[in-house]
């Protein structure tokens, strides 16, 4: 088995092992991995913090060995906390920009040094909705997961992430973890609200704020708000999303 780590600022992950491939997700500058299938160009991997598998560029990781690896996994994420940070590399010079929620733990293993901000503690509920806050009015992208492009699950799950909980990376997968609520009325600012399309797949998830409010990412991060049947687009005058669940993570 071999492992990585990714040594970049913001790399796509893809679905299949080429450029013009969709990206379903992101790996963030510090975030570790295991390589379950090496070819010339590209390999398939299997992210450390939410198992999310997919191909990645060999030009745009760095290997390393199981012991590092397993270090890196045992030890608590310290994140980045600024919207954008750099990183430097005092051997040659070079300076690489980190987005908010990059992972620094890995710094001695890339010969990288950083003295910004950080935070490596859980939070309570409050801090959620501070977190979620710097987020908002990042444009919509699917499979992205930095204020410069969001969609809605990698919203939540970084979020979360800094806030020291673990969400899974896709909606779909997010509605399986906690505890689902009866009522609206049950729910606190920090919960998540799950949608699902006529099939009855959930497709799209957001934050519930305080007085029937919700963030979530939908064009851009925004907030609208949130009733017994979905999530009530202000602007349009239109229901957009089908609320199917609120689940209490914490």
């Amino acid at each position: 088995m071999q492992y990585g780590i990714c040594n970049l600022g913001i790399v796509p992950l893809r679905l299949e092992p080429n450029d013009d491939s969709e990206m379903v997700s992101q790996v963030l500058y510090g975030e570790h991995f295991k390589v379950l299938e090496q070819r010339k160009k590209w390999s398939r991997i299997r992210i450390a913090f939410d198992n999310y598998e997919g191909w990645l560029d060999n030009k745009q990781y760095k290997e390393i060995d199981e012991k590092h690896y397993t270090f890196l996994s045992n030890s608590e994420p310290v994140l980045s906390t600024d919207l954008v940070e750099f990183v430097s590399d005092d051997s040659n010079h070079a300076i690489y920009t980190i987005p908010l929620g990059s992972c620094i733990n890995g710094l001695h293993l890339l010969n990288h040094v950083f003295d910004g901000n950080s935070v490596n503690s859980k939070n309570e509920k409050a801090g959620l909705i501070k977190t979620a806050y710097l987020y908002l009015n990042t444009p919509y992208l699917w499979g992205g997961k930095t204020p410069f492009g969001i969609d809605c699950s990698g919203f939540t799950q970084m979020v979360y992430k800094l806030n020291g909980h673990q969400l899974l990376r896709d909606a779909s997968q997010q509605a399986t973890q906690g505890e689902a609520l009866s009522f609206i009325e049950e729910s606190e600012p920090g919960d998540l609200a799950f949608f699902d399309n006529n099939e009855g797949h959930i497709i799209h998830v957001g934050i519930i704020l305080e007085n029937n409010y919700i963030i979530h990412a939908h064009g851009k991060v925004r907030i609208d708000r949130i009733d017994h049947s979905g999530i009530y687009n202000i602007e349009s005058g239109l229901h957009t999303h089908k609320l199917r669940v609120i689940k209490k993570i914490f």
